[in-house]
């Protein structure tokens, strides 16, 4: 018996690590189930709105099968896939190119979200190890695809099928680069992905560009590249609201014409406010310099816009400024690009010098040469983004004359790399000396106000010591002897002992007002600690000794003896020339008795 239960204490599943391990599910598995959960949901989700959207439609055109192909031909152009219009008026097939850029957010998320909760990754740290990343992020991006590919199966028979050459391109590389980021922050946001990035590039090269500290000068380049892409992105949202409100009337005709019934109105609005952020970009584009195109040979700028094709009625659409030469107010808009690129700049500035201690000067943590090479890489980071958002939100939507429909994504990544040095730079070299020279003063002003305040309470403390003062001694005088001794030792007990070595205006800041007694008592009494010192001694026994000291007057005769017995009032004591054996007891001795019978005062 013993035996049996040695052996099953030994056995190996009996830790607590791998009992953890092996009631958790395992990590390849777990990721294929994550990865097909979620493009089940986002395909849910689009199916959803648009069953209800046609079954609130009065006068729907297909079946539920119809209205299926559809929400999977949707889900499919939320990650940059190309579609294929059969069913038009003249028998072509039409590509359908223009994403909505709010429609990937959700399948962007939810990919994300899986491939960074399949890490299962603890923050305790006796916890069980996370899945290996390599694992989790296979399992999800297979997952995931596998749904994909057959939702593409599935809407290849409707009417909008799907481009296979931009599915096979553009599904796998959303969905890897979403569970790629997702597994990044599972783990904790790890500096090594990044180390072996940078290990591609040549070392000479790396050297150039980054120096010795690349990832703070990388970091930085990304950061202000961020500020001045949503700054861009904002500046155009701007702009196009701007331009919408402008052409009210023409976009208001367009929204009540495309459509007649509530339910096809609403679906017009989904479908617009989708498109909100491709407005936002194309705008941006706009005030870049490059415009966007309208169709072949038609682009519009700042300095001149081309005729416009015949364009179907959108709202949207109607923001399109008119045809003709640029005006002053076309012109304006090139204040976006000016105000994105000195925020790139000042963010490059905050990053070129220290944070300084409170009390010390600022120091620079980039000369300025590093620094302009800093505002080049963010010219660089910004390129590239404001090009990848541009060939997302644009692309054909007809063949011919609308073969080219948004912004060209080339030249607005080029005009943004061009914009960003000629504005950031200026800014980065002059805000990165006011960084160096604006802390000094700032602790200097900061520690001259704190001076002045720790005067100003010292010297109130000093002021209201003095006043405490001045009353006990008044106190002092009006009181008796008794009192006087209380007052002394009370004075020994609550005076404050001056610091050794330092001067007045230190010894000040122990002087303060001790705070009232909420019990207080009849007398004063010292501190326990020095209730038995010969000062406190002294102190308590001094009115006690003074008083009998002293001789006791005579008591003035009462009665007057001039006075009949008759006429005395009573007292409630009998007669002085009564016996004191016949007088009666009141309580206290006699006057005649000796002084053994006195009573004896004890502390």
């Amino acid at each position: 018996m013993a035996g049996v239960i040695q052996l099953t204490v030994r056995h190996p599943l009996s830790s607590p690590a791998l009992s953890r391990l092996r009631d958790r599910s395992p990590g390849l598995a777990a990721g294929l189930l994550a990865g097909a959960v979620a493009a089940g949901l986002g395909l849910g989700a689009l199916a959803v709105l648009v069953m209800v959207l046609w079954v609130s439609s009065p006068y729907p055109d297909s079946g539920p099968d119809g209205a299926l192909h559809v929400a999977a031909g949707l889900w499919l152009l939320a990650h940059g896939v190309e579609l294929v219009r059969t069913g038009t008026l003249s028998g072509a097939p039409v590509p359908v190119g223009v994403t909505p850029l709010l429609l990937p957010v959700l399948p962007v998320w939810l990919v994300y979200r899986a491939a960074r909760d399949v890490t299962d990754a603890s923050a305790e740290p006796d916890g069980p190890p996370p899945v290996p990343a390599r694992t989790a992020w296979t399992g999800v991006v297979v997952g995931y695809l596998g749904v994909g590919i057959a939702a593409g199966l599935y809407c290849s028979g409707g009417e909008l099928r799907p481009h296979w050459g931009w599915l096979t391109l553009c599904l796998p590389a959303v969905t890897a680069s979403a569970a790629g980021v997702g597994v990044w922050a599972g783990y904790g946001h790890p500096r090594e992905p990044l180390s072996r990035v940078l290990a591609v590039v040549p070392g000479r090269v790396r050297r150039l560009v980054l120096g010795t500290d690349e990832r703070a000068r990388l970091g930085a380049a990304v950061r202000a590249a961020g500020a001045a892409t949503a700054v861009l992105l904002g500046g155009g949202a701007l702009l196009a609201g701007v331009s919408l409100v402008w052409h009210g009337a023409p976009a208001r005709a367009s929204f009540l014409q495309l459509a007649e019934g509530w339910t096809g109105r609403f679906a017009v609005l989904l479908l617009a406010v989708a498109l909100v952020p491709n407005a936002a970009v194309w705008a941006a584009s706009y005030a870049l310099g490059p415009g966007f195109a309208l169709g072949t040979g038609h682009l519009v700028t700042p300095f001149a816009s081309g005729p416009a094709p015949l364009l179907p009625p959108f709202p949207l659409l109607a923001a399109v400024p008119d045809p003709g030469a640029g005006a002053p107010q076309n012109w304006a808009a090139a204040a976006v690009p000016a105000v994105a690129g000195m925020v790139a700049g000042w963010f490059v500035a905050r990053a070129a010098v220290r944070r300084p201690r409170p009390g010390a000067a600022a120091r620079a943590r980039w000369s300025a040469g590093q620094t302009a090479g800093v505002v080049l890489l963010t010219a660089v980071v910004c390129a590239a983004a404001v090009a990848l958002l541009a060939a997302f939100a644009g692309g054909p939507v007809g063949v011919a004359a609308l073969a080219r429909f948004g912004p060209l994504w080339l030249r607005a990544g080029a005009a943004a790399g061009a914009w960003t040095p000629v504005c950031a730079l200026p800014v980065a070299l002059l805000a990165r000396l006011w960084h160096l020279r604006r802390p000094a003063h700032a602790d200097g002003r900061a520690e001259r106000g704190a001076g002045a305040g720790s005067t100003t309470l010292t010297g109130a403390t000093a002021k209201g010591a003095k006043t405490v003062d001045r009353a006990a001694a008044a106190k002092s005088k009006s009181a008796g002897p008794a009192d006087a001794g209380r007052a002394e030792g009370a004075d020994k007990v609550t005076a404050p002992r001056p610091a050794v070595g330092t001067g007045d205006a230190e010894a000040d800041l122990y002087d303060f007002v001790p705070a009232e007694d909420p019990f207080p008592t009849s007398f004063a009494e010292p501190l326990p600690g020095d209730r038995y010192d010969d000062d406190a001694r002294t102190s308590r026994w001094a009115p006690l000794t003074e008083t009998e000291s002293q001789p006791a007057p005579a008591p003035a005769p009462w009665p007057p003896a001039d006075q009949p017995a008759s006429d005395r009032p009573f007292t409630g004591q009998p007669p002085m020339d009564q016996p004191a054996t016949a007088r009666p007891f009141t309580g206290q001795p006699p006057m005649d008795a000796g002084p053994d019978s006195r009573p004896v005062c004890s502390e």
